[in-house]
């Protein structure tokens, strides 16, 4: 037990013993003082529930938490939903001073009495680390790191994951997080996608005109995790999504490597004999449309420029010297830029000899 919880007990003991010391003594005060005596008595009945109620633990175990937001019955709600009892004097006592502000918290409700643990939660603020979600990334890739970078149980990590999840791929934004050194398993994946969420939502508010259908979302993530994985250029990306657009609108394949980078084969080189072999839907070279589930984490611009096509009568690209690529509206100029790429591809590799 801390020093500090020791002695404020002790105060605490004292005090209780004086005033039932006092309340043994009411019988010698005249009958005159009755009034005086029956507000000390309330008086002294609301001291002695005051000090019961702050030795009654609003929660017996030690927790990392996040709190989303500042509002009140926002933090309220969190700690209702981590296991603490809140009650409305606790509430008060969380605005008397400073209300929670959003981040990460350690909590210790045993260190102090409960109306302190309640008056300064704010000061509880939790050390955090940043991890980063990358583009391209799927589910199992971005777990297996989480749990090695933050060692944690990676079973526990999938299942979490696989309760809040509302698509195959895609649930979590690539994006840098700043997570609590002492978050579990749960709190570090329902943190992740609450983040994204938000995003999610703020998207749906400014592009789509407020809450839509999932389907409709799954199809915009399956066309951001294409472009995603074509380009991380901000600037490429509304063209590539022009791409993809204009040849749906003809009826034509997508005939896109990137479609095959899907589950197991996310980071493999796509092979003319792969492209041969692949009979499941994400081959585009085979099948019509787009493949059946986003391919990978995503970033914001990607999923912006999915439902941004720049307007445009491109159906090919094709990458070049700089590491950028070349659009073009018809076959003959698509020809022209895959030659001029195989000549400076053959140039290079004599030169490295």
């Amino acid at each position: 037990m801390s020093s500090y919880l020791y002695t404020n007990r002790l105060y605490s003991l004292k005090l209780l013993y004086y005033m039932i010391y006092f309340l043994t003594m009411k019988h010698i005060i005249s009958a005159k003082y009755r009034r005086f005596v029956l507000y000390v008595e309330f008086f002294v009945a609301f001291v002695l529930l005051i000090i019961f109620y702050n030795f009654i633990s609003p929660n017996h175990d030690t927790k990392t938490l996040y709190i989303s937001s500042s509002n009140i019955d926002k933090v309220v709600y969190t700690l209702k939903e981590n296991g603490y009892s809140v009650t409305w004097l606790d509430k008060f006592m969380l605005g008397l001073i400073h209300t929670p502000e959003k981040g990460w918290y350690n909590l210790k409700p045993n260190k102090y009495g409960r109306l302190l643990f309640f008056q300064y939660l704010h000061n509880k603020k939790a050390e955090t680390m940043d991890i980063v979600i990358y583009a391209g990334e799927t589910s199992k890739e971005l777990i297996k790191r989480l749990a090695k970078d933050m060692k944690l149980d990676e079973e526990k990590l999938h299942t979490h994951y696989d309760s809040l999840a509302q698509f195959r791929e895609a649930n979590i934004f690539a994006q840098r997080y700043s997570i609590a050194r002492k978050a579990d398993e749960n709190h570090t994946i329902s943190y992740l996608f609450n983040v994204s969420n938000k995003l999610l939502e703020d998207f749906e508010q400014e592009y789509l005109g407020g809450k839509t259908d999932v389907y409709t979302l799954e199809i915009l993530l399956t066309i951001a995790s294409i472009i995603q994985k074509e380009s991380n250029s901000v600037v490429e990306m509304p063209y590539i999504s022009s791409v993809i657009y204009n040849r749906l609108d003809k009826g034509m394949k997508l005939q896109m490597d990137s479609t095959l980078n899907y589950g197991k084969y996310s980071h493999t080189i796509v092979t003319s004999e792969r492209i041969k072999s692949d009979t499941s839907p994400y081959n585009t070279y085979k099948h019509k449309g787009l493949p059946p589930y986003p391919l990978s984490s995503v970033t914001i611009d990607a999923l912006k420029a999915s439902i941004s096509p720049k307007n445009s009568e491109y159906l090919f690209f094709m990458l070049n010297k700089s590491g950028e690529h070349n659009f073009s509206a018809n076959y003959k100029d698509h020809l022209k830029n895959i030659k001029a790429f195989k000549v400076y591809r053959k140039r290079k590799r004599l030169k490295i000899k």
